[in-house]
């Protein structure tokens, strides 16, 4: 008598799993589709709506003021894209581990997704400017995201289904889709995966297109309108000695394209210049709300003004000069009756950064304050505030320099307090007397001989008297000024020296038309500009 096995069971099979590689693919499909569809329907509803950039801006508004400083400092105005590269990686990572995880089960990946989700969807609701729309972009992209990853992962799943034991699998018949054992054939994978890759392309190309767009016709229209207006104040043709560009200064008149840019904003904000408008109230005895329109109805002033960043190091780079159109800022708030006790304008932005100006500065007669239209013979790009920013020369620009303006109240300093004053920056923020060496430069190597220092200086609104420059530690001698184009500009400097072979350090300091000079003092930029003598040191060989 023999005695048999017993047969196998055919319907036991080993669990299914997904292969590492392809799992982590997945992850970072869902998520990336999720992005790509936010993006898009925030580019069509609401830009402001945006999950992924409302997650930035949260990051910003609520990162200590130390690591804020240390960005601006370390990487100047690449701070923002280094923000969304390390935003992007991150998100990659989570979305690739969310992938691994879920080899066997979907529900580690969906439980990153709906974090990452509720995560965009709170940035957005938390937002300064908000609006029940908003809502619609982060919704949807944490229902794309849903979607996606338990489609492919159902797919990936009956794709890599192992064979029942024992059991074999039937051919495939032609065009179709499933084997004999159930499994989803890779194609149908590589189907699913293309069309999540087309969601992310299509929310991220098709999203940064029309906001691309959005304003482009609008500025071209308000070009069109300063090339034909006829102004009340042009500025003064820049006289040729006015720098000293040969040496190594800038050129006087910064391009826009050149000209520095320090804000908060990881987007840009579009609005075109027919849709806006500003409120101007509080304590006021005339609330007054002014449209694109009316600012062109007015007398239009074309000045040259350098605007200067409190966050710029001694000797740094975040100083730029442009010649700005606009509209006289004093004779608006006096229409509207500035009542007494009133001591700033606390002005919002487009996308809801705020800040506070004092009054007192803004209604001087001579300060020239402006709601700016225009840059340098074309209408303000978007990054530097199109259609209307505010610029009071002799300020700070996180005091004055309001871009995407949109909102004006007239209140004190205790009743509303601004973003930075917010953050430990001072409430008033006059521009100091400074100077910088833009030859030679920090070391690098220079024939020794005779040798050309220059730099430049500013202390708007006052402007720059003279410049003094010593070389180790010397006496201090008087540098060639270039010509003056007026008291809220740069003025550039020049001077030569003998030296040796060695290693030398020049220093400087400026003297403006009230008769300050430059103090000696090191300060770090917070919390009302840096100060001190710059100095470079270089090789004579």
């Amino acid at each position: 008598m023999s005695t048999t096995s017993p047969a196998p069971r055919h319907t036991e099979a080993a669990r299914s799993e997904i292969p590492p590689g392809f799992a982590a693919l997945i992850g970072i499909l869902a998520v990336g589709a999720a992005v790509g569809a936010g993006e898009l329907v925030a580019a069509l509803i609401s830009p402001a709506s945006s999950p992924v950039l409302a997650v930035g801006n949260a990051v910003i508004n609520y990162s200590p003021e130390p690591l804020t400083e240390f960005a601006k400092s370390h990487f100047g105005t690449n701070d923002k894209p280094i923000l969304l590269s390390g935003m992007a990686v991150v998100i990659v990572v989570v979305a690739a581990a969310a992938g691994l995880a879920s080899r066997r089960h979907p529900r580690p990946g969906v439980v990153t997704v709906v974090v990452l989700g509720l995560a965009g969807l709170l940035a957005v609701v938390a937002a300064t400017v908000f609006s029940p729309l908003d809502v619609i972009a982060p919704l949807l992209s944490l229902g794309v995201g849903l979607v996606v990853f338990r489609l492919l992962h159902g797919l990936a799943l009956r794709t890599y289904r192992p064979l029942p034991v024992g059991g074999e699998p039937t051919t495939e018949p032609p065009g179709g889709s499933r084997d004999g054992a159930g499994r989803v054939s890779r194609r149908d994978v590589l189907l699913g995966s293309s069309a999540a890759i087309g969601v992310v392309s299509l929310g991220s190309g098709v999203g940064g297109l029309l906001l691309a767009n959005s304003g482009s016709s609008s500025r071209n229209a308000v070009t069109a309108a300063l090339a034909m207006a006829t102004l009340a104040e042009r500025a003064p043709a820049i006289p040729a000695g006015a720098s000293f560009a040969e040496l190594g200064t800038p050129t006087f008149i910064t391009a826009n394209p050149d000209f520095y840019r320090i804000d908060v904003a990881l987007r840009i904000p579009t609005q075109t210049a027919s849709d806006w408008r500003l409120r101007i109230h509080g304590m006021v005895d005339k609330e007054t709300t002014l449209t694109f329109a009316d600012l062109m109805s007015r007398p239009l002033v074309e000045r040259t003004i350098t605007l200067t960043c409190v966050s710029n190091p001694v000797g740094g780079n975040l100083i730029s000069t442009a010649n700005f159109i606009g509209v006289e800022l004093r004779p608006i708030l006096l229409e509207a009756g500035i009542q007494p006790g009133a001591q700033q304008l606390f002005t919002t932005s487009i996308d809801g950064w705020n800040t506070s100006t004092p009054t007192d500065v803004v209604l001087e007669p001579d300060r020239g304050a402006l709601l700016a239209i225009g840059m340098n013979g074309e209408a303000l790009p978007p990054e530097h505030g199109f259609p209307v920013r505010m610029i009071v020369p002799g300020l700070f620009g996180y005091v004055s320099g309001t871009k995407w303006l949109s909102d004006m109240e007239i209140t004190t300093f205790g009743a509303q307090r601004g973003y930075w004053y917010r953050r430990g920056w001072s409430e008033q923020a006059p521009i100091k007397t400074e100077s910088r060496i833009d030859r030679p430069l920090a070391g690098t190597s220079v024939p020794g001989g005779r040798l050309t220092c220059a730099g430049i200086a500013w202390s708007q609104p006052t402007g720059i008297q003279g410049v003094e420059v010593r070389i180790d530690g010397g006496p201090w001698q008087a540098a060639q000024l270039s010509t003056e184009v007026n008291g809220r500009t740069w003025r550039m400097w020049r001077t030569d020296f003998d030296v040796g072979p060695g290693n030398h350090t020049v220093q400087t300091r400026a003297t403006n038309h009230d008769g300050a000079v430059q103090t000696q003092t090191t300060a770090d930029p917070i919390p009302n500009g840096a100060s001190g003598w710059p100095a470079t040191t270089f090789t004579a060989v």
